[in-house]
This record gives structure tokens, C-alpha cells and sequence, in this order.
């Protein structure tokens, strides 16, 4: 891990601090992410090294992101997720492994994204501020696995959800608009790659996504790709003109 971080939270300089819970078994690990996302000027309000103390911390700060490894004392990271499924906190896996299995549990139990700990200091924070911005963050490669899965459960249920007048406009609640950024979305593209394909601001690509989230009740990215999934918009057959 590097020592020298830089402020993350710059975009947000005017606005409160982003909150973190940083949950961890290993001490030195712990101690050393604490201090990096403290230097970026992330607010670590609590730190945890177990499962069952990781909720109870959680749920006594309900901070923006809270950063967990997958394989605490007590409760693994995917039990966390799921004893957490009811708060707004958005979680960052951060963990040794990279194994398949690992990822998609994660995946599935509700985290928004996830890395291997041999990122670096500064991709960590990077990744830490994204995931309180609702994107999802994956170590190169593992985006891939979790797109690919998603296709395969999506296309399990496909038959059963088709009718003859979802082409029309799938989505009815969305505008045109956010019915496009949702398919984008839904291809693994990032907020920066959304905006040069639109042609619009970082920042406007992140309003259509958070009004997107709040009509159709989901709770983050990952939610939000399934959702697209399950209805085939990352074919584009559905996309606003």
C-alpha cells in the first residue's frame, strides 16, 4: 500500500466528508488503510475486526462505504452484505482472493464492487470514493466475471418476463434518456466513458443514475446492471431512439 494518497474528496470539497467503516482482521492491513483513506480525507468513523462487530459498527454509523475483507472472524464478508441488506451503506470488498466463487458471492449478497489487495494505495481510495458515488469498482478482470454471470442469470429468466409489448418502452417510469444511460450502463461501461459516448458531464451521468435507482427501487449499481440485464437492454434493442 502507498503512503501518498491524494484528496479524494476533492469534488466534494463544499459538501460533507464521505464516511467510511473499515472492517479487517489483519491489524498492520487495518491500521494502514485507515490511516491512507484518513490522508485522502475520507472520514473512517469506525474500524472492525469481525464479522459480527462489522454490523453493529455499521449499523450504530451507517456510513457511506464500508470497505470489508471477505474472510472475517464470526461472519464472512457475503453474511455481512446480507445482514446489512437493509441499510443504504454501500459496500467495497477488499480481499485476498480472486477465486470466481469469492466474487459472485459477494457480488450476488449485495457489495458494489470489489478488489484484490494488491491494488495500490491510491486505487484503493480512488475505489473508495467511486463506490460512495454508487459506481462499482472492480479489479481488472473480475468486471468481466460479473457482467458475464449476470447475462447467464438474466438469460434464465428471460422467457418468462418477455411480453409482446416490452419493446415499446420497456421502462415506462424512465425517460428516454435514462432508458439510454441504463443500457450503457448495463454494456460495463464507467460514469466517464457514459459521458463521452452522450456527450454529457460526468456529474449529469451520475443524476440520471441515482434518479434511475430511486424509480425503480434499487439500491446500487450492481442492482441497477442486473435490472438492465433482465431486460435485454444491453442489446440495445430496447434503447430510446
Amino acid at each position: 500500500m502507498t503512503d501518498h494518497p491524494t484528496d479524494a474528496s476533492a469534488e466534494g470539497a463544499t459538501s460533507r466528508r464521505t464516511t467510511v467503516l473499515v472492517a479487517d482482521d489483519h491489524p498492520l492491513w487495518l491500521g494502514a488503510l485507515e490511516r491512507d483513506l484518513a490522508q485522502a480525507g475520507l472520514d473512517v468513523v469506525a474500524t472492525a475486526a469481525d464479522g459480527p462487530s462489522t454490523v453493529r459498527r455499521a449499523r450504530a454509523t451507517r456510513p457511506d462505504v464500508l470497505v470489508l475483507d471477505l474472510n472475517l472472524p464470526g461472519l464472512r464478508g457475503d453474511e455481512v452484505c446480507r445482514a446489512l441488506g437493509d441499510l443504504e451503506t454501500r459496500v467495497l470488498i477488499l480481499s485476498a482472493s480472486g477465486e470466481q466463487l469469492d466474487v459472485l458471492a459477494a457480488i450476488k449478497a449485495g457489495a458494489t464492487g470489489y478488489l484484490v489487495k494488491s491494488a495500490s494505495g491510491q486505487e484503493i481510495v480512488d475505489a473508495v470514493a467511486a463506490t460512495a458515488r454508487g459506481e462499482a469498482v472492480f479489479t481488472p478482470g473480475l468486471a468481466g466475471l460479473v457482467l458475464g454471470e449476470f447475462r447467464r442469470m438474466a438469460a434464465g429468466g428471460a422467457e418468462a418476463e418477455a411480453t409482446p409489448a416490452a419493446n415499446t418502452r420497456p421502462i415506462p417510469e424512465l425517460t428516454d434518456r435514462e432508458t439510454e444511460v441504463l443500457r450503457l450502463v448495463a454494456t460495463g461501461m464507467s460514469y466517464k466513458e457514459i459521458a463521452a459516448e452522450l456527450v454529457l458531464s460526468h456529474r449529469t451521468v451520475q443524476n440520471h443514475v441515482q434518479n434511475t435507482l430511486g424509480k425503480l427501487h434499487l439500491h446500487n449499481r450492481v442492482e441497477l446492471v442486473r435490472f438492465a440485464l433482465a431486460r435485454g437492454l444491453e442489446d440495445g434493442q430496447n434503447g430510446a431512439p
